[in-house]
């Protein structure tokens, strides 16, 4: 399988994924259709079906205009999410197949929203998953608890993406990684991984090159919403558990300037 990155908006990234051995493709979050289809062409792929991984209209906005352009194309969202222009609703546990070797799991990681969905997915063997978080994981960070609790955050976060294998790539919806690690920063100082990935992240940004995607095992190492059972962080911020250390995390990123 390939991923290909579309950026839109001002931050915000559609993705295109594609099944090698049929050019058939998804796409992610199409908020800018005309962009994600010309993508699409470039690659030679056709587009058969949208995953929206939530409501919000920088993710779902594009739905009714790619149906418009895409005749016929299903459009996957969340069942409590109310998602514009959803032909499909699916729960945690669904499973989509896109061309002969791309297999797709829909799995419920609400707070950002009631419904948000991320999609695993596994290609051939020997081949890295990859994961699409839109805004309930980013790189470092971690979505708004708009619709949802902190317990409802870490039950996403810490349990089960963090029960994906170490090596699954990570690709949400927003460039926020450079502000995310320096935030990280002010939690862990003194964590090395954070200081090498911020230092990197910069360079690529300067580049103009995309910091997405990362890995799960990076995450672990790096994010501070997903090292809330570490004694020392819950200790440094004075938390008694992951749900409260989740919880005072966000506050304080919340209030954060940078």
């Amino acid at each position: 399988m390939k991923i290909f990155h579309v950026p839109c908006l001002q931050d915000n990234y559609s993705y295109l994924l594609i099944d090698e051995s049929t050019g058939d493709a998804a796409v992610v979050d199409p908020v800018d259709p005309e962009k994600v289809i010309a993508s699409a062409e470039q690659h030679s792929a056709k587009i058969k079906f949208v995953l929206t991984t939530h409501h919000h209209w920088d993710h779902a906005g594009g739905n009714e205009k790619i149906k418009q352009l895409v005749p016929g194309i299903k459009v996957y969202g969340g069942s409590l999410d109310k998602v514009k222009g959803c032909t499909d609703a699916v729960d945690n546990g669904d499973k989509l197949s896109l061309g002969q070797n791309v297999n797709i799991l829909a799995l419920h990681t609400p707070c950002h929203t009631k419904g948000h969905i991320s999609y695993y997915v596994t290609g051939n063997e020997g081949e890295s998953p990859a994961v699409f978080t839109g805004d309930t994981l980013f790189v470092a960070g971690c979505g708004k608890f708009f619709e949802g609790t902190a317990e409802q955050m870490h039950q996403s976060l810490c349990v089960t993406l963090a029960s994906l294998p170490k090596p699954t790539q990570v690709y949400c919806g927003h460039e926020y990684t450079v502000k995310n690690l320096e935030f990280a920063l002010t939690v862990e100082p003194n964590n090395e991984k954070i200081q090498q990935k911020l230092s990197w992240a910069r360079q690529q940004r300067q580049a103009n090159l995309p910091t997405i995607p990362s890995t799960l095992e990076e995450e672990l190492e790096t994010n501070p919403f997903m090292r809330v059972d570490i004694p020392e962080i819950q200790e440094k911020l004075g938390c008694k558990s992951p749900i409260d250390t989740l919880r005072e995390v966000r506050n304080k990123k919340d209030q954060w300037r940078g």
